[in-house]
């Protein structure tokens, strides 16, 4: 039985997640600031271990980790993340750094922990719910300060690791899931969790070396920096 970890997969994208890869058979491992009882309803569903621990403070972090110590993970799905961000005008440098804590230095703080468990499966793959904001060439109409610039941070994050670890067969990539119907999309978005969602995983299952340290929607197309 494959294994994913899927972190803040309590609601929208992860929760979905967690809900397909459930039926698809999968082990799923789900890392989490707290109990979600949606998500752990799904057990009835299939394979789930939920890990609890916050994922900005390291030292509840490699205690949440520890029954993780040699499994495999065939995929490590980085989903949590905030936008909280006011725009031009309203800088607030706590702000900056909660959101920068959540969206770029906690994938890496994660894969540093279980890049061993990913490597040794058989195609282990790492990848960042990013979004189409980072991109700096698709930028054309401002505001978002905060976010565009963590998701901008975490692409390159995802880059450096997408080289360093191809050595060991992992790929790694940055993901855009389209403009999706969560608390954070909000419901005038286009796209249903379960679309989005479907459509990652497919793109998941195919990522390769050509594929490796780019940023991937969830149709399969490649989009520029």
């Amino acid at each position: 039985m494959p294994t994913v970890l899927i972190t803040g997969a309590g609601r929208g994208i992860g929760l979905e997640f967690a809900r397909q890869y459930l039926s698809a058979g999968w082990q799923v491992i789900a890392l989490q600031r707290a109990e979600s009882a949606t998500l752990t309803a799904l057990a009835d569903t299939g394979s789930l271990d939920v890990l609890i621990g916050s994922l900005t403070d390291e030292a509840e972090l490699d205690r949440a980790l520890v029954p993780l110590e040699g499994r495999t993970i065939d995929v490590l799905i980085h989903n949590a993340g905030a936008m909280n961000d006011k725009g031009f005008g309203y800088f607030e440098r706590e702000n900056w750094h909660s959101i920068f804590d959540i969206n770029v230095f906690t994938p890496l703080a994660i894969s540093e922990r279980l890049v061993d468990n990913v490597a040794r499966a058989d195609h282990g793959r790492i990848v960042t719910v990013s979004s189409i904001l980072s991109s700096m060439e698709k930028n054309t109409s401002g505001g978002l300060y905060a976010y565009r610039a963590s998701k901008a941070a975490v692409n390159a994050v995802m880059r450096s690791m997408a080289l360093d670890l191809a050595g060991r067969g992992v790929t790694c990539a940055a993901l855009h899931p389209g403009w999706v119907q969560t608390d954070m999309g909000g419901q005038d978005a286009t796209l249903t969790p379960a679309d989005s969602v479907a459509g990652l995983i497919q793109v998941i299952n195919t990522l390769d070396a050509d594929s490796a340290g780019t940023l991937i929607d969830w149709r399969g197309r490649t989009l520029p920096w």
